[in-house]
C-alpha cells in the first residue's frame, strides 16, 4: 500500500524523457520519441533538469516551512531568451546558473528552438501550451538582430509599447493571462518607470489521467504537516497496478496522463526522512536514476487533492546560484541594445498554479524577466512650496511670477 497522506512536497516535472508516439497516425500509447534527441537537445536537457534541482534546492532554504511549486522550464526559457541578450562576464553567468555548460550559444538557441516544437506535439491527447513574448518600451533602442532571434528560436510574440500607457501593463498581462487558460490573471503589478522590457514565458498543462481515480472512493481523512498539526483533507483513493520504485529513503509512484507522454512522480519521504532533507538531495543524476528505477507493482493509492497557487522573486535565488552580475551596475547587454551597458535584470518573477483531482491535473506557470535602466534622470518632484516663473525665453522677459505655499484641494 502506498499511501500519500503525509506528502508535504510534490516534484510535478514536466517529464523530458522517455516520451513520444509510437504511433503517429492517431492515438495510442507513447513508448519513445519519434526522433532522437539533438546533440543540442541533449545539453539543454540535461542542464534544464539540472537547474531545476538546483533552484529547487535555493528556493527551499528560504522556503522550509511552506509549499513549492515551481516551473524550472519556465524560469530557464524567460533567462535563455535574456541570455541571449547578454555578453561577457553576464552571459557566462547567466549560461553557468542554468547549467548549459559549454553549449555555444547557437547550440543553446536551437536547443530551446527544437525542444519547443518536439513538446508542443508530443502527445494529442494532453494539453500543454509554451509560449514566450517580449515587450518592449518603442522609445527605447534595441537591437533588430537580438529581436530578430527572440522570435525565430523562441517563437516570441516581439511587440513595442508605450510604457507610460497605463494600457500597456494591461496587454502585458493580459497575454499572461490568455496563454495560461486564465490560471494566471496577471504577473506584473506594475511597470517601474526604470523598466524597459519584459521578457516572458507560459506554460500551460491539463492532462487526464491513465488511471482515473473513482469520486465515490474519495473520503476526508486526516494530513499530518511539518509543523505535527493535522488537518482534514479529501483523499483521492484507487486500486491500480502502478509504476512504483523504493529507495532508503523514500516510495515514489509515476502516474502517467493522457497516452503516456507526461507523468506526475510523487515522492514520498520515509517516516524517519525530513521532507526538506530529501529536497535539498536531488540532484539530476539521482532523478535519472529514479526514472530508470519504476516497475510495476499492484498497490492501493491514497493522494490528496489540492489546489495550490504560488508567487515568489526569484532574484535573491538566482543571485545565490551565481546570477548576481545581471542583477546590478556592470551588467553586460550590448547585444540586446546600443545601450546595453546602462541594462540591468530589475526583477525575476514567477507565478505557478496547479489543480490536481480525480480526473488529472491543471497546471500553469509564467516567469517574467524584467529589464531595466540602471539610473534614471534625476527626477524632481514638487510635492512642497515652490515658485515658478512665466516668460518669453528669447527676450528674457518676465511675465508673471508665483510662489505656491498651499495648493488648493
Amino acid at each position: 500500500m502506498l499511501n500519500l497522506t503525509c506528502v508535504r512536497w510534490t516534484l510535478i516535472p514536466v517529464v523530458l524523457a522517455a516520451l513520444a508516439c509510437s504511433d503517429p497516425s492517431g492515438p495510442g500509447t507513447i513508448t519513445a520519441l519519434p526522433r532522437q534527441l539533438s546533440a543540442a537537445e541533449l545539453k539543454l536537457v540535461t542542464g534544464s533538469n539540472a537547474f531545476a534541482f538546483d533552484l529547487l534546492r535555493q528556493i527551499n532554504i528560504d522556503q522550509r516551512a511552506t509549499n513549492v511549486f515551481v516551473s524550472p522550464l519556465s524560469a530557464s526559457m524567460a533567462l535563455g531568451m535574456t541570455a541571449n541578450g547578454a555578453a561577457g562576464t553576464t552571459y557566462d553567468a547567466m549560461r553557468n546558473t542554468l547549467r548549459l555548460g559549454d553549449a555555444s550559444r547557437q547550440e543553446v538557441n536551437e536547443g530551446y528552438k527544437s525542444l519547443i516544437a518536439l513538446l508542443r506535439g508530443l502527445d494529442k491527447s494532453t494539453d500543454f501550451r509554451i509560449a514566450n513574448s517580449i515587450w518592449y518600451d518603442a522609445s527605447f533602442p534595441f537591437n533588430d538582430v537580438f529581436l530578430a532571434d527572440s522570435k525565430s528560436f523562441f517563437d516570441a510574440e516581439v511587440k513595442g509599447l508605450d510604457f507610460r500607457n497605463p494600457s500597456s501593463l494591461a496587454t502585458i498581462n493580459s497575454w499572461v493571462n490568455q496563454s495560461t487558460a486564465g490560471k494566471i490573471p496577471a504577473i506584473l503589478d506594475g511597470i517601474d518607470p526604470a523598466e524597459v522590457m519584459f521578457l516572458i514565458n507560459a506554460i500551460y498543462f491539463k492532462g487526464s489521467w491513465q488511471q482515473q481515480f473513482d469520486k465515490s472512493q474519495t473520503a476526508d481523512a486526516p494530513f499530518l504537516a511539518l509543523d505535527k498539526t493535522s488537518s482534514t483533507v479529501p483523499l483521492m483513493h484507487q486500486s491500480a497496478t502502478l509504476r512504483i520504485a523504493h529507495t532508503p529513503s523514500y516510495a515514489a509512484v509515476d502516474l502517467l496522463y493522457g497516452n503516456s507522454a507526461f507523468t506526475m512522480t510523487v515522492v514520498l519521504p520515509n517516516p524517519n526522512v525530513d521532507i526538506n532533507t530529501l529536497a535539498e538531495s536531488l540532484t539530476e543524476e539521482s532523478w535519472k536514476s529514479l526514472e530508470e528505477s519504476f516497475t510495476e507493482e499492484k498497490s492501493d493509492l491514497y493522494l490528496p487533492r489540492f489546489q495550490l497557487t504560488w508567487t515568489r522573486e526569484l532574484n535573491p535565488d538566482l543571485t545565490a546560484l551565481g546570477m548576481g552580475v545581471a542583477f546590478r551596475e556592470g551588467a553586460d547587454f550590448t547585444p540586446m541594445s546600443p545601450r546595453g551597458r546602462e541594462l540591468v535584470i530589475t526583477r525575476v518573477i514567477q507565478k505557478t498554479f496547479v489543480d490536481v483531482n480525480e480526473e488529472g491535473t491543471e497546471a500553469a506557470a509564467a516567469t517574467s524577466v524584467g529589464i531595466g535602466l540602471t539610473s534614471l534622470p534625476p527626477s524632481i518632484r514638487v510635492d512642497r512650496p515652490f515658485l515658478f516663473v512665466i516668460r518669453e525665453r528669447f527676450s528674457g522677459t518676465i511675465l508673471f511670477m508665483g510662489k505656491i505655499v498651499k495648493l488648493p484641494a
